[in-house]
């Protein structure tokens, strides 16, 4: 595979297209955000599991009590992206949503800041100062049609937030366990969060139509496995930056596809507003491509 080229960037591209439905299947489920997240969740561990059983149940005995901790940690904050995410999607458009969600590289490199003493440089505050102005624009725009837009928007930032504090609680743990073994640990954290907060919300796990399960299912294996898990294979091969260069294509695929599917239309504001902040956040990963600690690729939308 050394001399395949061409192979993890077409990966990459496969995993982009993937993970630009995550969006579009929320918005056709018919059941609350919180009930479409903890399904995915819960049919992705159920799916892994005869792989774990067979190939990786001996790397359990040797976790310690403080990776459980942390793995746990990191399945928590990785259910309330699912949470805010997932719900803004309800308030909002898709383009805004997926635009705002996707501005996490910034907040986790302000996380590795505060944590681990990373340190700015000019072009990382310039880049980010590009992104925010996008983000108003997108944000005055919506905040025009709807009040609730504008907290759907905030909602999609709120995602942002938790998804960095999963990267920042798994990535020490990550490096010690094989890939499969981590997301199957998270997961099922992520999906033992969901289920409380449901039971705490008082949703409905059942009565859902047949073509909402669809959707459940669907979530579970196109953006969860046939878009993550090739971003992590390509990283064999591919640089984090690259991976993540390719990750900011995901608001385009899923704004087309809102187009085509949901009928959406994408206003002035959230054109220009979202244009604004890719090309900031673009800046952004160029200027941090040495930074070794910002390696946010695994954003599991």
């Amino acid at each position: 595979m050394k001399d395949n080229k061409l192979g993890p960037y077409l990966a990459v591209a496969i995993g982009v297209l993937a993970v630009s439905t995550s969006a579009i299947f929320v918005r056709l489920a018919d059941a609350p955000p919180s009930i479409i997240a903890f399904y995915r969740l819960l049919l992705a561990v159920v799916m892994m599991l005869p792989l774990i059983l067979w190939k990786y149940r001996d790397e359990f005995i040797k976790i310690t009590k403080q990776d459980w901790l942390y793995t746990a940690a990191a399945g928590v904050f990785l259910a309330f992206h699912f949470i805010f995410w997932f719900e803004s999607l309800e308030l909002t458009s898709v383009a805004s949503s997926t635009v705002l969600v996707t501005t996490q590289p910034i907040f986790a490199f302000i996380g590795t800041y505060i944590f681990f003493k990373e340190r700015f440089t000019s072009g990382a505050v310039f880049s980010m100062l590009i992104a925010l102005t996008g983000s108003f624009i997108i944000s005055w725009g919506d905040f025009q049609i709807s009040g609730m837009a504008l907290f759907g928007n905030f909602l999609a930032l709120m995602g942002a937030v938790t998804i960095t504090g999963y990267f920042l609680f798994g990535q020490n743990v990550r490096q010690r366990l094989s890939l499969a073994t981590y997301t199957f640990i998270v997961y099922g954290f992520t999906t033992v969060t969901l289920l409380i907060y449901n039971m705490i919300t008082r949703e409905s796990f059942t009565g859902y139509s047949d073509e909402t399960w669809i959707y459940f299912f669907v979530l579970a294996i196109i953006p969860t496995f046939f878009g993550h898990t090739l971003f992590n294979w390509a990283l064999k091969w591919v640089s984090a930056s690259t991976v993540t260069m390719g990750i900011l294509f995901e608001p385009i695929g899923a704004s087309v596809l809102a187009y085509f599917v949901l009928n959406e239309l994408v206003t002035w504001s959230q054109f220009l507003g979202g244009s604004i902040v890719l090309f900031g956040l673009a800046l952004f990963i160029f200027s941090t491509t040495k930074k070794k600690n910002v390696r946010v690729i695994n954003k599991n939308t």
